[in-house]
């Protein structure tokens, strides 16, 4: 477990990347989506899912899980559809834990038809740290001129009250030529954690980033510029049992995320966990 838990979340500063999510009915006949990604998929008798041999299921839309189909058309390309299919396998999945890959789709937004995929192993395997909201972020990732790249957003949390943990990490694809690949590789961009008594003192941490794109280039790509503003507060009850705020000095950082001609390298303490 990290010695540093953040939260992190993208600035909304000029110069800085414009987060948007998924809108669920982004995915239109989802149905039809899934036929046409994955011909040899079998509907289940209520059509709320597929299933692929020997045991993965995809499912189309469930209120009590996040493992489930998600779209958002891609503003920069805005005749593509971005898809998340989680594949969940549901032999080794239970309700302490699921184990599964997402892959993900650039799609034809009028005809369906698959342009690129890329199948991310393991990316909705979890445990106690939960996963609880799978989304896109289409925001302005401008890597070079003729090159943009989409997020991937995984927010994860546990369901202790005196150890709290919750965090989201994006992962940046690249679509260059007929070529669909990962480009960042799990950056946390929101989070919370601590140790406290579950009704008022403890200690806890938190930090705020912003990125922005760099006129930098490296490889071809530009950099990206990330600050973190780091946060603790230390609350207590006061002498009239009133539960009070005691914030320690905000500490900042500035990081460049520069390409390395494969991916963008990710600093230390801004790793995701690991699926």
């Amino acid at each position: 477990m990290r010695m540093l838990l953040r939260i992190l979340f993208l600035g909304l500063a000029a110069a800085s990347l414009w987060p948007t999510w998924a809108a669920a009915d982004d995915c239109g006949d989802a149905a039809a989506l899934v036929q046409q990604a994955y011909p040899k998929a079998r509907k289940s008798a209520d059509g709320a899912s597929f299933t692929l041999e020997p045991h993965i299921s995809i499912a189309l839309a469930d209120g009590d899980t996040p493992f489930v189909l998600v779209c958002k058309v891609w503003p920069a390309h805005d005749d593509l559809l971005l898809v998340a299919v989680p594949l969940t396998d549901s032999a080794r999945s239970s309700d302490d834990g699921h184990v599964g890959d997402i892959e993900l789709l650039v799609v034809d937004k009028n005809s369906l038809q698959v342009r690129q995929r890329l199948l991310q192993p393991g990316l909705i395997t979890d445990d106690a740290i939960a996963i609880r909201k799978i989304e896109f972020d289409t925001g302005r990732y401008r890597l070079a001129p003729n090159v943009s790249a989409f997020g991937l957003r995984i927010e994860m949390a546990n369901h202790s009250q005196p150890n709290p943990f919750r965090e989201t990490d994006l992962r940046l694809y690249a679509l260059a030529g007929d070529a669909l690949r990962v480009v960042l590789d799990g950056l946390v961009v929101a989070g919370f954690g601590g140790e406290g008594d579950a009704n008022c003192a403890g200690s806890f941490q938190s930090s705020q980033v912003s990125l922005a794109m760099s006129p930098t280039v490296h490889h071809g790509y530009n950099d990206i510029t990330v600050a973190e503003r780091a946060d603790t507060d230390n609350p207590s009850v006061d002498e009239n049992g009133e539960c009070q705020s005691h914030p320690g000095k905000s500490l900042k950082r500035t990081y460049r995320l520069r390409y390395d001609g494969s991916r963008y390298q990710v600093p230390e303490g801004l790793k995701a966990l690991e699926p």
